[in-house]
């Protein structure tokens, strides 16, 4: 596939001038490479864990483990996408780099809470399936900061019931194209 920057360019998700270090609730949605359902399957309206899916819903169990800045809400391992919403609890922790690059994990933030769990998960399945540095996830991640207790209300329902819309789910792989996956090979 020829580059074409105009089809090609990679808009950031992420809001402007806005400290992804500080205290908050964030909501996160990951997806496997190119939108393959990798994870197990939907049964009768819920997810069933083949197991790299478990493998995933342990590394985010773990999560909460390793960094006692983060504390764990609802989420779901879906077949080809991961959904989770937790607070990053960062009162009394060092999250500041002093010389600062781009580019550079900041201790606390969530992108390298992402990385690290992203991380965590290719290396245990590329570990099972003996292959190494083969991608599981897609670039980047779409992520949401909570702003209310309505608004995490509300996401908690959507995780919750994501197995039981998984036919019109936006993520499925019959889905028509759309902003959530249009980088899918088609």
């Amino acid at each position: 596939m020829t580059y074409d920057p105009h089809k090609h360019h990679r808009r950031s998700v992420r809001l402007k001038a806005y400290d992804y270090t500080q205290n908050g609730v964030y909501f996160v949605t990951l997806c496997s490479k190119h939108g393959q359902p990798i994870f197990g399957h939907i049964e009768n309206g819920a997810m069933v864990l083949n197991e790299w899916g478990q493998i995933v819903e342990r590394e985010w169990l773990q999560t909460a483990v390793l960094r006692p800045n983060v504390k764990l809400d609802t989420h779901q391992v879906m077949p080809n996408h991961f959904h989770g919403l937790f607070w990053i609890m960062n009162t009394g922790i060092e999250t500041a780099v002093p010389t600062r690059q781009f580019g550079q994990p900041q201790k606390g933030a969530l992108g390298t809470i992402i990385g690290a769990f992203k991380a965590a998960v290719t290396y245990a399945i590329n570990d099972l399936r003996q292959t190494k540095d083969l991608s599981v996830w897609q670039r980047n991640y779409y992520e949401q900061v909570i702003r209310n207790e309505r608004h995490a209300t509300a996401v908690r329902h959507y995780i919750t019931n994501n197995p039981t819309h998984w036919e019109a789910d936006k993520l499925h792989p019959n889905a028509p194209p759309n902003p959530f996956n249009q980088s899918w090979p088609r």
